[in-house]
């Protein structure tokens, strides 16, 4: 178990419509995408945004989207990362974040 960023949480918040499903998708990447994502054994939850980030971009919303997601997470994160669009630039997550939270 990986807990989640202060950001996570705040991007969840926001991409998310209700509290219920909020708290399953909190539940979800702390419990399915942490540490059993390849290489990220000892990464802190920091150092997860960028695949957490990932996954919720992808999901846009939709839980059946966000769950596909975090298969690819667990499978190989570097096609997640493309497939988010931040597979060419490691600050990327951090432009989406912002545009996405506002801060």
């Amino acid at each position: 178990m990986l807990a989640l960023s202060d950001r996570a949480k705040k991007l969840i918040n926001s991409v998310f419509a209700d509290e219920m499903t909020r708290n399953t998708v909190k539940e979800k990447l702390v419990n399915e995408c942490g540490i059993g994502v390849p290489f990220c054994e000892n990464s802190t939850p920091e150092e997860m945004d960028r695949i957490r980030f990932s996954v919720v971009k992808l999901s846009e919303g939709e839980m059946k989207k966000l769950e596909s997601a975090i298969e690819l997470a667990n499978v190989d994160w570097r096609d997640l990362f493309m497939a988010a669009g931040f597979g060419h630039d490691v600050e990327e997550h951090n432009k989406w974040y912002e545009k996405t939270v506002g801060n």
